[in-house]
């Protein structure tokens, strides 16, 4: 890492160890400062092992046990010892020498680097040792020149604001907004900025001398080891984050995103932007919502359809909804569930939708431009595109068993998904007709209420535990493969976690926005499945309100259970369980906490999992907030609530429960942009679905101005119902009419119980509307894909300004270099005598002689 962030890069101490300067920090000796410390397991105190050959000559000890155990025999009570535990024993000895024999190995392979190792098994902490490395300054010199780490020179100059209106109205609002900037102090002013170069030993003089490397390196891949600790004095920088930070005092702040990036690499610097600038972008998107949801409850009382189905004079008749148990009942019944599916299903949902889909684009801009400012300034310009990833050339055979492994475990986990969502279905369907034949008022009155909450509450809780399922197995999935490099590791593992938690999200939505009540036939057809379960149909108002109650709480039972309750519960769990387990095994020997070591306490942390578990929980809820936003509007104000939260929740991890991860480079977020990327075209279709097929949106337009005699929508629910001769059901009953919602022909018509031309007017009017909203939609999102550069002005001037500017600093080395090796040579020069000849010319010139 570059020289701003390298003084700060390496502790993971929590707060209550910034006293702690000597404790831990530094070898025996007391001058070697420790950059780096592995953990590993070792014997507990007390306990026998048998050693191995590999680690010392132990014949002469094997054979003096052998003699005391022929000459214990001869006791009478002495018991025999158990063939079956000894086995154990032995296997268990032959595995913990094999770990130290590689441990061995790789210490001398570190050793062989230039590395220096000091061991600490005397620790009090039972059972756990620590390998404490220091990084000489050649050793740091040589890999920084081999991985051309970017240092800044000596050479600052001064960064100029861009005069374009863009630029002044940025200034604008950096200035309106100062009270929410943190305080955190720069060592820079910020119109400053020095040229960075990358790093050279035979350069080094241009190396600016307040920007030095102090305590890098880089160990990856550490089976043998269990853990790994890094750090350096940096408690003054933990203080300033979680006061400034990890406080949810300062919840209305912005984050201190250098200060991240120094402390903790460029990896988590990036994914705390990025999520900075998506909470953003959501208050937009949350007040227009507020806005829409609003209109919807102003206009409640206004609304035709609902009114007239409130109305008791119409006194309209409904075909049951279920067989035997379900009998016929009053539209009027429906009146609540109509007036709240205004508050989602009206005029201003179309327009939301289009802004929405607008938003997602306008967001994906706006982060480009944040990385590309940040990738400036953090000197990440360049970076990796000398860089490629190991490519091993393997044959089809070689992988072809892991990858039908792959297609075949994901295939059987989506069935398994559809199957579990199917039997949700079949518990609607069962549970409904249980409670229609309940004599009980209350119980009868309140049946769509109780079955919708039920079912989406069951939904959520299969959601959170098929998740966890889900996650391990792509995991394994992804190792069956062997990936060669940990980049591509990564972006496998992403695309498969992405894909079975997507399905394992969306399901239960894709079905209540697009099937349910497709699949339903007609009354004396209807459509059973699983022998007599008879599909279930939408309310009379569509089932817009019924995706809306499964969006809500999915949304936010995911928001409260698995993103929040879980983050804080079992890390605080976990950290107690390892606690009391120390103190267990040491309580023959208390020790003060006090005395504990730096990288002692540190051990008590939990460890580090990656990033991967927040981007995609983060990804999901971008998902629920574009895809189906036409049926909750209010879901981007949710997800503002929640990433309030969710930033100093997760910064309170990241500081004071978790050991400090390795930081790591990077310029981008990598294959998460690319599935927002994606989720954000495919929400302008499916908001164009929702739109179209689930809300009566297009119906009520067609019904408008097609079918109203007063260009009104008065008489649009006589519209919507057909007609159904109950005698033509059951022959017993008395001559009657009931309705239902379907556009069919009536019974005393030719061709009764057929479509409609109804029916197939607004398919076709449906069908227009997903074509011209999706063409519409797409243009308006190139065309601001293409108004927004991706690079800002000022930016890209100053990248050509510091090229042209590093150009100059060599120029005026090289002139410096030949100046004074002409001095150099002048100074050398003695005039010659009369018998003396002059030297003969050298075949290459010395630049630098030496005169002594």
């Amino acid at each position: 890492h570059d020289s701003q962030q390298l003084p700060v890069l390496f502790s993971i101490s929590t707060l209550d160890l910034c006293s702690d300067k000597v404790l831990g920090l530094y070898f025996s000796d007391g001058k070697r400062r420790v950059d780096y410390v592995l953990t590993y397991h070792i014997q507990k105190s007390g306990s026998t092992r048998r050693q191995s050959s590999k680690f010392g000559d132990n014949s002469f000890i094997r054979r003096l046990r052998r003699s005391l155990s022929k000459r214990s025999s001869r006791a009478p009570l002495q018991p025999k010892e158990d063939p079956e535990v000894a086995a154990q024993e032995h296997q268990t000895d032959y595995h913990e020498d094999d770990k130290r024999f590689k441990r061995d190995e790789f210490e001398e392979n570190l050793q062989k680097t230039g590395l220096e190792l000091e061991k600490d098994e005397g620790s009090t902490i039972p059972g756990v040792g620590f390998l404490k490395i220091h990084a000489p300054w050649n050793v740091l010199c040589r890999e920084a020149e081999f991985m051309k780490l970017k240092m800044p020179t000596k050479k600052v100059y001064e960064v100029k604001q861009g005069s374009s209106v863009v630029e002044k109205i940025r200034m604008f609002i950096h200035k309106v907004t100062a009270p929410l900037h943190p305080k955190v102090d720069t060592s820079r002013a910020q119109c400053q900025k020095p040229l960075s170069h990358p790093f050279s030993r035979e350069k080094q003089h241009l190396i600016s001398g307040s920007e030095w490397m102090d305590g890098w390196m880089d160990i990856n891949n550490i089976y043998i080891f269990v853990a790994c600790d890094i750090f350096i004095e940096s408690c003054f920088c933990s203080q300033l984050l979680y006061e400034q930070w990890a406080s949810y005092s300062v919840f209305y702040k912005y984050q201190p995103i250098g200060l991240i990036r120094k402390y903790f690499g460029e990896k988590i610097g990036l994914y705390f932007a990025w999520l900075g600038v998506y909470t953003q972008m959501l208050i937009p998107a949350a007040i227009i919502g507020v806005i829409v949801f609003l209109y919807g409850c102003a206009t409640v009382d206004d609304n035709i359809p609902s009114m007239e189905i409130c109305d008791p004079r119409n006194n309209i008749t409904m075909c049951p909804l279920c067989d035997q148990a379900c009998s016929y009942w009053k539209l009027v019944t429906a009146c609540g569930t109509a007036r709240a599916s205004h508050l989602f299903d009206n005029a201003a949902t179309v327009f939301f939708s289009v802004f929405m889909a607008l938003w997602a684009v306008l967001f994906m801009e706006h982060w480009k431009r944040r990385q590309m400012r940040l990738n400036y300034v953090w000197d990440l310009t360049g970076f990796g595109e000398e860089e490629e990833d190991e490519k091993v050339k393997l044959t089809c055979t070689d992988r072809l068993p892991a990858y039908l492994t792959t297609v075949v475990m994901m295939g059987f986990m989506i069935i398994v998904t559809f199957v579990i969502v199917f039997g949700v279905i079949l518990y609607r369907i069962s549970i409904r007709a249980a409670l229609h034949m309940s004599s009980h008022p209350v119980v009868r009155y309140n049946i769509r209420a109780t079955v919708k909450t039920t079912a989406a509450i069951i939904n959520l809780i299969i959601i959170i535990i098929l998740d966890e399922i889900y996650g391990a197995i792509a995991r394994w999935l992804t190792r069956l493969e062997v990936p060669k490099t940990d980049k591509s590791f990564e972006e496998r593992l992403i695309f498969k976690t992405f894909i079975l938690k997507f399905v394992n999200a969306f399901t239960p939505i894709v079905y209540l926005a697009f099937f349910r009540g497709r699949l339903v036939g007609r009354p004396g057809n209807y459509l059973y499945v699983v022998g007599s379960y008879r599909m279930e149909e939408c309310a009379h108002a569509g089932c817009l309100m019924e995706l809306c109650i499964q969006l809500c709480i999915t949304m936010l039972g995911k928001q409260l259970i698995q993103n929040n309750l879980f983050e804080i519960g079992l890390p605080k769990l976990k950290k107690m369980l390892r606690r009391r387990k120390s103190e267990m095994v040491s309580i023959q020997e208390p020790v003060p906490h006090k005395t504990l070591k730096r990288y002692e306490k540190d051990q008590l942390l939990g460890p580090f999992v990656g990033l991967n578990p927040e981007y995609m929980e983060m990804i999901i809820q971008f998902g629920m907030v574009t895809l189906f936003v036409a049926s909750f509007p209010l879901a981007p104000l949710f997800a503002l609530l929640n990433n309030i939260i969710e930033i100093r929740l997760d910064a309170k991890k990241f500081v004071t429960e978790l050991r400090r991860p390795i930081a790591a480079k990077a310029k981008d977020i990598g294959i998460w942009y690319n599935l927002l990327r994606g989720l954000s075209k495919v929400a302008v279709i499916v908001n164009a679905f929702v739109i179209a097929f689930t809300s009566d949106f297009i119906p009520r337009l067609v019904y408008q101005y097609m079918y109203s005699p007063d260009g009104t929508l008065h008489g649009f629910v006589n519209h919507t119902l057909s007609y159904f001769n109950v005698t033509d059901f059951d022959p017993a009953f008395v001559f009657f009419t009931a309705r239902y919602k379907d556009y069919r022909d009536p019974p005393w018509s030719s061709t009764k119980y057929e479509l409609s031309k109804e029916f197939w007017a607004i398919l076709a009017a449906r069908l227009a509307f997903v074509i011209v909203f999706q063409n519409v939609v797409m243009l308006m999102s190139d065309f601001v894909d293409w108004l927004i550069p991706d690079i800002p002005k000022d930016i890209s001037l100053q990248i050509h300004k510091e090229k042209i500017l590093m150009v100059e600093l060599f120029m005026k080395e090289e002139q410096g270099k030949r100046f004074a090796a002409r001095d150099n040579q002048d100074n050398c020069t003695v005039p010659l005598s009369a018998n003396q000849r002059p030297p003969q010319p050298r075949s290459r010139p010395v630049s630098q002689a030496n005169c002594s």
